[in-house]
């Protein structure tokens, strides 16, 4: 019998009918895993910021390096750009970025150099000329020189380092770690040549 003639019977339609149902079920079936997948599945924005010249990637909770780079600078730039007059402008920029386990800590710091800052009336200039990120420790480095003079007297040049680790949470930047020295960058390949260096000195 061929299939046309089938159809037209009661089984035939019975079989179409079954046949249907199967298939709007694999249907359906598919749409959820799909959905499911699409819901569980990072959504990455890719931007390209003014001060950046090659794309950046992001999602909900991670970030290219040049996006942290870019933070970083930008960070950077606001710690060591201080006068009496934008200071506590400068701590209001900041807290909002700042992780739970570093907020009373670096708001304290903020609030001793202010106070130092508005009383012995010092500005604060930082000219960054470096800007590293180390995938292996997630460290953004920012070196560069820092300028400090009073009214009355000459300007102090000396080097600095800042060395933040900045995560992503809900597409937004947070700041888990900071550090600032008087020295170059302290990445691993510079603490291993110096380990190395100290090793040799105490066997001769």
């Amino acid at each position: 019998m061929r299939l046309s003639d089938f159809l037209k019977t009661w089984h035939g339609i019975e079989a179409e009918n079954r046949f249907g149902r199967l298939v709007i079920l694999g249907l359906l079936a598919i749409g959820v895993i799909t959905s499911l997948a699409a819901w569980r599945t990072e959504r990455s924005i890719v931007l390209v910021p003014p001060t950046l010249t090659n794309e950046v990637n992001i999602t909900r909770s991670k970030a290219s390096g040049e996006y942290k780079e870019a933070w970083g600078l930008y960070l950077a730039e606001l710690l060591g750009n201080v006068t009496p007059a934008n200071a506590d402008f400068l701590k209001q920029a900041i807290e909002p970025i700042l992780a739970p386990s570093i907020y009373h800590m670096v708001l304290d710091a903020m609030n001793e150099q202010i106070n130092a800052i508005k009383m012995d009336r010092v500005a604060i200039m930082f000219r960054p000329q470096q800007v590293l990120y180390e995938a292996d420790t997630d460290k953004v480095f920012v070196f560069g020189e820092l300028t400090s003079q009073g009214p009355n007297s000459r300007p102090d040049v000396r080097r600095r380092t800042y060395e933040f680790q900045i995560s992503i949470k809900n597409y937004r930047p947070r700041l888990d770690y900071i550090d600032v020295y008087a020295d170059e960058p302290r990445t691993l390949q510079r603490l291993k040549a110096t380990t190395h260096r100290q090793e040799g000195d105490h066997e001769r």
